[in-house]
């Protein structure tokens, strides 16, 4: 059983999107081994159209750039990335993202894979 085949085991079933990527930060960047339906609710893509794509499809002109630096950053000097972004999905339409990526390691200790995981963050309302 791979990493893909175990993260598919437990993320099926999440209300959270999550992605895995391989290892490859240099441009054009990580490419997507699997996505749970969670992300296809949240983003409008089916794990079909995505796979062997970069999650950069998912920014746009709103998009922190400093963001993607900071997160770039965070997994090439191997920590963990938490922070928003604002991504589009499918139809265009832009949200704002919480993203928690970590590195899947091999017994060497060197990254496999990552793991990202995301959920749109809405904004509650105050009382009338």
């Amino acid at each position: 059983m791979n990493v893909v085949d175990l993260v598919r085991l437990f993320a099926e079933s999440l209300d959270v999107g999550v992605l895995v990527t391989d290892a490859q930060l240099d441009w054009p960047g990580p490419r997507i081994l699997y996505a749970n339906p969670g992300f296809a609710r949240m983003s409008g893509y089916e794990a079909s159209e995505v796979i062997g794509l970069t999650p950069r499809l998912l920014q746009g002109q709103g998009t922190s750039r400093e963001g993607t630096r900071q997160m770039q950053r965070a997994l090439r000097t191997e920590r963990r990335f938490l922070g928003c972004l604002q991504n589009y999905r499918k139809s265009g339409e832009a949200y704002l993202c919480e993203i928690d990526v970590r590195a899947i390691r091999r017994l060497d200790g060197e990254p496999e894979a990552f793991i990202a995981f995301e959920r749109e963050v809405v904004r509650r309302r105050g009382r009338p």
